[in-house]
């Protein structure tokens, strides 16, 4: 199914903020109940008739360092056992913590994290069509680790969105349309950490910050005019709690009133839940996903939703755990069940309804 995405892509429009243009074992899981567009045996697109459905993937924080530096010796296979997972989708989505770059000075900061430019390759080979690089991260290496990090996007004609080289830039959405949905996808940051310095202006490079609340609904709205489906991908959350914060909750509600249709958040190292918005999905956090190395939590996954126009009809996340070698791979069995079990249980703590009203 997922190769058959890639031809309904070929008319893409990919907009980057950057400026750009636009081999793993593993069943990838069966989607049920779902109507399809074209696949690789010809089965027909739907009639006039029929709803178009586009399916989504997203998943958390990537980033090839430590532990996961050496997978990039073969970026074909850099994600394992997880990569048919991330496939299976029209549009797969994650959010890059990292600067890609082998220059500039390390921020006054205890984390500091960079990757090669084959980090694009990987991310492309598992089937990740686009990253948020809005995330406390991307400026680790100042504003040239930045500037290195959008040019070897452009070389690599990979799409990026959150950040950028003015606050126009930054705060500019990634453009694509699949089987005529057009989808607009913005990413967003509200971590505290060296925001003030770090944000993005009308003459300095930097991050798409959440604090800019006029300029950040603002885009959400410039998006939606725009598009059929606003997505915001959100880098949010206090680390190690299963709960989002009351900062994150009035945030996503002014979000879901400039018209965003579906929010999804990674930062706090552990996974979070979801619910809805009145009609805005939420999802507050997806975890790690390709980590360095040990943190509050392996668990982790893939979010997969089907969306028909500016509704989300379908919501499945597969469980996965993050292994020793940073690979999340596939959960089964009991670990599986305790995985879906926590997120049920973190649902109680989002404020969010349980089904879509209506």
């Amino acid at each position: 199914m997922r190769r058959t995405a890639r031809a309904s892509l070929a008319a893409v429009t990919a907009v980057a903020v950057a400026g750009c243009a636009a081999g793993s074992t593993g069943p990838a899981p069966a989607w049920h109940g779902v109507t399809a567009g074209p696949t690789a045996s010809g089965t027909a697109t739907p009639g006039p008739s029929a709803p178009v459905e586009v399916r989504l993937a997203f998943a958390g924080d990537v980033h090839f360092t430590g532990r996961t530096l050496g997978l990039l010796d073969d970026p074909q296979t850099a994600f394992g056992a997880i990569a048919p997972t991330l496939r299976d989708a029209d549009v797969t989505l994650v959010n890059l913590e990292t600067a890609v770059t082998g220059r500039g000075t390390p921020q006054p900061k205890k984390y500091h994290f960079r990757a090669p430019e084959t980090a694009f390759a990987a991310l492309r080979a598992a089937g990740v069509d686009a990253v948020s690089i809005a995330n406390n991260h991307i400026l680790d290496y100042g504003r040239q680790g930045l500037a290195d990090t959008l040019d070897a996007a452009a070389d690599a004609r990979y799409p990026v969105f959150g950040a950028g080289r003015d606050a126009d830039s930054a705060y500019a959405p990634w453009l694509t349309t699949v089987r005529g949905l057009r989808i607009a996808v913005l990413g967003m940051s509200q971590v505290h950490d060296l925001a003030g310095s770090w944000r993005a202006t009308d003459d300095r490079s930097g991050v798409a910050m959440a604090f800019d609340t006029a300029r950040a609904t603002a885009a959400v709205r410039s998006a939606r005019e725009r598009a059929d489906l606003v997505v915001v991908f959100m880098h949010w959350g206090v680390e190690g709690s299963s709960c989002p914060s009351g900062e994150m909750k009035t945030f996503a509600g002014r979000l879901s009133e400039a018209g965003a249709d579906i929010v999804v958040g990674t930062h706090a190292h552990t996974l979070l839940a979801d619910g809805w918005l009145g009609a805005t999905y939420v999802h507050y956090g997806l975890g790690n996903f390709l980590w360095y190395a040990n943190s509050h939590s392996t668990d982790s996954g893939v979010l997969h939703l089907v969306v028909r126009g500016r509704t989300v009809v379908e919501s499945r996340f597969v469980p996965a755990t993050v292994s020793g070698s940073g690979q999340p791979i596939p959960a089964t069995g009991v670990g599986k069940q305790r995985i879906l079990d926590k997120l049920a249980a973190a649902q109680r703590c989002t404020g969010l309804a349980a089904k879509r009203p209506g």
